[in-house]
């Protein structure tokens, strides 16, 4: 997340909309209340602003961030020194490779492009982290944490539910931004549910079944999951007449 005074060639196969508002920077602080006890890792720190706001309060902190420009950058400001600022693509990166103990706290201003796929990361390494607060595409959090029965809910919102809880903190205007993204934005906290729903070694399974319900979301599930092996006493349970979007999580859980 970047400051006003940016003088950076913004690279759009990276996904770069940096946040000016320091007014925002700000209320994005005290809505993740760093403390002295915390570890942090940051996904994406662009030239620092709110990772400024962070690492002073914190026991120690890593920033993963892939532009080696801006590596540079944060590596020559004097405000960063102890920090471990790593130049790389987070998802080729594993939490308890990191020189910081764990669990961390992580933040991070995600490319909308590659959202999905690190929320992806995060489930696959629950036992490292503690909380996750991640701007994003406002339509990507709506989907997070759609109800049942709406045009948002589906596979991401099964899937994600089935391992974290998920608070949308506010939205963020487009105006905010360099470059001006054409979508808002949103804040949103991930924690992990006190116990999944689905065991590490059924996760490929029910995210495959999840995704297969939902190929074709006007069919019944009758049709979609046709070929799969369903339990008759879960035949009994669920009305494989209905559609994916009026099954709860707890109910696709059920089925794996």
């Amino acid at each position: 997340m970047c400051s006003k005074n940016i003088n950076h060639p913004f690279r759009k196969k990276w996904g770069q909309n940096f946040l000016i508002d320091t007014n925002l920077l700000d209320k994005i602080a005290r809505t993740i209340k760093p403390e002295s006890s915390d570890f942090f890792l940051e996904i994406g720190p662009g030239d620092g602003a709110l990772t400024e706001r962070i690492f002073p309060h914190v026991c120690a902190m890593v920033a993963i961030e892939i532009d080696p420009l801006l590596v540079k950058k944060l590596k020559n400001k004097p405000i960063f020194n102890g920090m471990n600022i790593i130049q790389g693509d987070i998802l080729l990166e594993d939490i308890k490779n990191m020189s910081i103990n764990t669990p961390v706290r992580v933040i991070g201003n995600i490319p909308y492009n590659i959202t999905t796929p690190i929320i992806f990361w995060l489930i696959e390494q629950l036992d490292y982290w503690h909380d996750a607060y991640i701007m994003m595409q406002k339509e990507v959090a709506d989907r997070l944490s759609a109800s049942v029965n709406t045009k948002a809910y589906g596979r991401l919102t099964v899937v994600v539910g089935a391992y974290l809880n998920i608070e949308n903190c506010f939205t963020i205007k487009p105006d905010v931004f360099i470059p001006k993204p054409q979508v808002e934005s949103a804040i949103v906290r991930l924690t992990k549910r006190e116990s999944p729903l689905i065991d590490d070694d059924k996760y490929l399974k029910f995210n495959k079944l999840v995704s297969a319900a939902f190929s074709q979301r006007r069919k019944m599930l009758r049709n979609t999951l046709k070929g799969w092996e369903i339990a008759n006493d879960l035949k009994d349970q669920i009305d494989f007449s209905r559609r994916p979007e009026t099954l709860t999580i707890d109910e696709f859980a059920s089925m794996v």
